[in-house]
């Protein structure tokens, strides 16, 4: 054997160490996801919704003048504690879904339908 080859296995060895310790940092990154209860779809991961934004947002009309628009969208609370959200359920039954999540523990107390009328379905067809 050849210095090349001691070389090879050498880095073999240790690129097999890391692969053993990927795993394992990826599983603990992965033990507290969010997990979200589609109405329509049931218990989901995080991963297959996208964040809308504060559900409690109160827009203007469209013909307000722009500094309450400019205040609606950009001058938001930082809420620490329970607050309302909007979450599209993007890679399932892409539905818009209002959220209450605690910001300081991720835990969800409820998941409803954005749009009322298919809230009273969802309902219906329990």
């Amino acid at each position: 054997m050849n210095i090349f080859n001691i070389t090879i296995l050498s880095d073999l060895s240790k690129a097999s160490t890391w692969m053993n310790v990927v795993p394992d940092q990826i599983q603990s990154c992965t033990v507290d996801m969010i997990r979200i209860n589609c109405p329509y779809c049931g218990e989901r991961d995080h991963s297959e919704f996208t964040y809308g934004g504060d559900a409690s947002i109160q827009y203007p009309d469209l013909d307000a003048p722009q500094e309450e628009w400019v205040k609606a969208i950009f001058f938001r609370k930082n809420i620490c504690g329970v607050q309302k959200e909007t979450w599209h359920h993007l890679n399932g039954c892409r539905m818009w879904l209002e959220v209450e999540r605690s910001t300081v523990t991720h835990e969800i107390t409820s998941v409803k339908p954005c749009h009322p009328d298919l809230q009273k379905l969802v309902e219906s067809k329990k």
